[in-house]
């Protein structure tokens, strides 16, 4: 499973990119089971963040969704950090 996140907005405006391939990992079932929560919580369009808030763009085997703080779940939030943390 290939797990890319895209941050972009914040004050500075600078954008984050990662990508986690987990094939071969021994804690894949743990990262699939993670992003299946946090895509089945995300939009197909966009949502409309908060001045100088982050949004992200969370892409999964070809399936992309979208979130914004402050409406992050726990599941979107803790995949976005780590693949942010892992992937950089």
């Amino acid at each position: 499973m290939r797990i890319q996140v895209r941050r972009t907005g914040g004050f500075a405006g600078i954008e984050r990119q990662a990508e986690v391939d987990t094939s071969g990992r021994a804690d894949a079932s743990e990262w699939h089971a993670l992003a299946e929560r946090a895509l089945a919580a995300g939009r197909t369009t966009p949502p409309a963040g908060v001045p100088d808030g982050f949004s992200y763009t969370i892409t999964v085997d070809g399936r992309t969704v979208h979130c914004a703080d402050p409406g992050l779940t726990e599941e979107q939030r803790a995949l976005i950090r780590r693949v942010l943390k892992e992937g950089a």
